[in-house]
């Protein structure tokens, strides 16, 4: 799949990064190009291999909320990614220290799960064969050196010599976005004065498919069930009997180096006085990772014949674990929006073959409109909670606390909550 000609390479789209958000887009958009006479040109440019090292499919896990899932079935990606999933079956939410206190249940609704988690290491590699098959010219490993523009699209020269152009351009290259800054786009951040510490946990008791999510004086600290079945060499079970879980811990940037530093038997204990004993006694903790948690967006992802999508386009605190979700409706939407414009000029055509510009203004601004009320929705609530939750002034502690209560009491209000959870819009 990889071209090593010096000459320009057209495109119609190059995708600029090529971890969840890049992959899926790329597959799903060869998807489009099945039957069709006039199939659009892909290309996806991505700096790395899919390997443990890989900063977009590392040793980290992501929970795929249940609408996610049903977007990614209808791209046809799931179906190679379901083996790898672990059920949530249900998620217990809790106010450290407060009364609050809350469970979402699949059951209720008809479900047999809420979402599943996945090993980004494990997803990665399926992905990637996935795009070696695909009607995609992937150049990997490149990266991205140069970028200029003009009325008719973008040309782009890589570290490796290669020059190619774009009719349309998606950054889907993360939170830092070579795009964006040599399109010198500006992103808006704020700073939580939070770091978060992930890492894989062992208990002494199986998880029974439970997610957790507790509310904390530093920040929220969350846990995903794992397979036992470990897709990084090394993390093996000390105990049969025990479950596998990802943690996720918010704390202020002075614990997170502490946590980084402590031995195991100190981070466990810190670990188990924050958390509780609800998922057992902690037994082993594996590679911790710590970095900074910020809200980064951009106020319009588009520019000029290029849209972002995921991380590039805003990045998110992890609490309620919206990150991936949200970037997957990005994906979604673009596709949408592309096979909408599709399905319009072969309605027109009649049979004949006519240009086809995917990267139009009108289809960057049908982008731009699909997505606003999703992103602006989602990123209002996602600050809310930090806000709310990290704040220890007793009326709102007292108001979340009740919150939480009250969805216990009364089961209809736990049906928006679990569908926003679910990622359904």
């Amino acid at each position: 799949m990889n071209s090593a000609s010096a000459a320009l390479q057209p495109f119609d789209i190059v995708i600029i990064g090529g971890a969840m958000a890049g992959a899926t887009l790329a597959l799903g958009l060869a998807k489009l190009n099945q039957g069709r006479a006039q199939p659009l040109s892909i290309a996806l440019i991505e700096a790395q291999q899919a390997d443990d090292s890989h900063p977009g499919f590392d040793a980290r896990s992501i929970a795929i909320a249940h609408g996610s899932i049903f977007e990614l079935n209808r791209l046809g990606i799931w179906p190679a990614l379901s083996h790898l999933g672990t059920a949530i079956q249900d998620i217990h939410i809790s106010d450290r220290g407060h009364f609050g206190m809350t469970e979402l249940n699949a059951k209720p609704l008809g479900l047999s799960a809420l979402g599943q988690v996945v090993e980004l290491a494990q997803v990665g590699q399926v992905l990637f064969e996935q795009l070696k098959q695909a009607d995609i010219t992937l150049f990997c490993p490149a990266k991205l050196s140069q970028l200029t523009s003009d009325a008719h699209g973008h040309y782009l020269t890589l570290d490796n010599g290669i020059t190619l152009s774009a009719k349309l351009l998606v950054a889907a290259d993360g939170a830092n976005s070579v795009v964006r800054q040599q399109l010198k786009q500006e992103a808006e951040q704020i700073d939580f004065q939070q770091s978060a510490v992930v890492a894989n946990v062992e208990t002494d008791k199986p998880h029974q498919h439970w997610a957790y999510e507790r509310f904390t004086e530093t920040g929220p600290l969350a846990l995903l069930p794992m397979s036992n079945q470990p897709a990084v060499k090394g993390q093996t079970l000390r105990a049969s009997g025990h479950a596998r879980l990802s943690l996720v811990w918010a704390v202020s940037p002075q614990q997170a180096a502490q946590l980084a530093q402590a031995d195991e038997a100190d981070f466990l204990q810190q670990l188990q006085q924050a958390f509780g004993n609800r998922a057992g006694r902690f037994t082993q903790v594996g590679k911790r990772v710590t970095y900074p948690l910020t809200l980064t967006t951009m106020a319009r992802p588009i520019f000029h014949r290029c849209v972002f999508v995921g991380n590039a386009a805003q990045t998110l605190h992890p609490i309620a674990g919206q990150g991936f979700n949200l970037g997957l409706r990005d994906v979604v939407g673009l596709i949408q929006v592309i096979e909408t414009a599709l399905k319009q000029v072969d309605d027109n055509a009649q049979g004949n073959l006519v240009p086809f510009d995917v990267g139009s203004s009108e289809i960057v601004h049908q982008y731009l409109a699909a997505r606003q009320d999703d992103r602006h929705s989602t990123l209002r609530n996602i600050e809310f909670l930090v806000r709310g939750f990290s704040n220890q002034h007793w009326p709102l502690v007292a108001g979340r606390s009740l919150g939480l209560r009250l969805l216990s009491w009364l089961p209809p209000l736990k049906r928006p909550v679990a569908q926003i959870a679910m990622g359904w819009r």
